[in-house]
């Protein structure tokens, strides 16, 4: 099950250009693991082939997966 308390916080800290190099990593990991991104897309990112455009995609993808969360909790609230 995706921690999207961790995938929000990992979120802010790469959008306010403080997270580490590990902890991008991390999100990137998350996005991965969930299906969000495909093999061929994680392995350019961790191979510094388009990783800026990657990293981009994938907090453009955390924001859908942690509205989708927030919506699913209102709905069942």
């Amino acid at each position: 099950m995706m921690d999207y308390q961790r995938l929000s916080t990992l979120s802010q800290k790469i959008q306010n250009g403080a997270a580490s190099k590990p902890e991008k990593d991390d999100y990137m990991w998350m996005i991965y693991q969930n299906g969000s991104i495909n093999k061929y897309q994680y392995d350019n990112y961790r191979n510094d082939q388009n990783k800026t455009d990657i990293l981009n995609a994938g907090l453009t993808i955390g924001a859908i997966l942690l509205l989708g969360a927030l919506l699913k909790k209102v709905v069942n609230a």
